[in-house]
């Protein structure tokens, strides 16, 4: 009887998948700072991994170029392979840790503050009813901001206000949501539930500053109606503006939703904006390149459960079907 024979494998330089990862993210990115930010890692220790790499290939694997870094000879003969090595790892992983059966892993939001206030708590408690073993980092910021880390891979799901008909390619539209001039208790602009968008001409506002998608809409609104729109403070901050138009007598443009407990308590008031009516679109970004597949499609199916259960409450109306772009 032949005795049997075990497989034999010589690994080495491969053995250590986490530098290999370390290696196809640099490639992807082009940047040690972007993989590192991909990574959740630092540029130090990453390139200190780079360095071990290739002494131990005995090749250099990237040039460095006035830009970053881009994949040498060496390296771009490597790169399909290892990224083939890495995709069958990871299917092997999935499996081990019954991945197929449920979503599970770390997903990260990036979200405006004023949509974060009213949707993370709810998809908190959903995500851990009905995904126990996912769990949730939320990055709160401005609109550039957030399209920033969702370039650079930072996140998983980006939501975002858009301005006009059309959305960018692969961006799901969530809801429509109508903007309210916010006012003080009592004062007169704002007593009426609708106010028309000359209206709004020469009142004492506090708004963000440029480059924003709010400020960048109003302006381009009020030149059209000829009119003056005049911020006396520019501020980013949600909680600035809605203390200084409450204690101040300031106006300033929002969304219902980002006031909603402080108009029902009666500490500001809210006129929808008409004539023409000023309006923005949620949308639903998910990235190419980061986060376990089934988590991110799991959370991501929620948002769109709590976002659609949140306009039957009248917080915002059902998505339409704005136009996409082309580019």
């Amino acid at each position: 009887m032949q005795s049997a024979k075990a497989s034999d494998f010589k690994i080495d330089i491969a053995a250590d998948l986490h530098k290999w990862r370390a290696f196809v993210a640099i490639g992807e990115l082009g940047s040690l700072t972007r993989a590192a930010l991909f990574l959740d890692s630092n540029q130090s220790l990453l390139s200190r991994q780079l360095n071990a790499l290739e002494r131990e290939c005995g090749a250099r694997l990237f040039n460095r170029t006035g830009r970053g870094v881009e994949l040498s000879e060496t390296g771009t003969r490597l790169f399909p392979q290892v990224k083939a090595l890495l995709a069958d790892a990871e299917r092997l992983e999935n499996q081990i840790r019954g991945e197929a059966r449920e979503p599970s892993g770390r997903v990260t939001l990036g979200l405006l503050p004023s949509i974060a206030l009213p949707l993370v708590g709810r998809l908190f408690v959903e995500t851990r009813r009905r995904c126990p073993a996912v769990s949730l980092k939320v990055l709160e910021g401005s609109s550039g901001q957030v399209e920033e880390w969702l370039a650079d891979a930072r996140v998983d799901i980006a939501i975002l206000y858009r301005y006009g008909p059309s959305l960018p390619e692969m961006e799901h539209s969530l809801a429509v949501v109508d903007s309210y001039l916010i006012g003080p208790p009592g004062d007169k602009s704002t007593a009426a539930p609708e106010v028309a968008f000359d209206s709004l001409n020469d009142l004492p506002f506090i708004l963000p500053s440029a480059p924003n998608g709010l400020r960048t809409a109003l302006d381009a609104i009020a030149r059209q109606r000829r009119i003056t729109l005049a911020p006396v403070i520019e501020a980013d901050s949600l909680p600035l503006q809605k203390g200084l138009v409450a204690t101040e007598r300031l106006y300033t443009v929002l969304p219902i939703h980002a006031v909603w407990s402080e108009v029902a308590d009666k500490r500001l008031q809210a006129a929808r904006i008409f004539d023409p009516p000023f309006q923005r679109t949620i949308s639903m970004a998910l990235s190419k390149s980061k986060g376990p597949a089934r988590a991110v499609s799991a959370v991501a199916s929620l948002i769109v459960e709590i976002v659609e259960d949140m306009a039957r409450a009248g917080m915002w109306r059902p998505a339409e079907a704005p136009s996409r772009d082309s580019a």
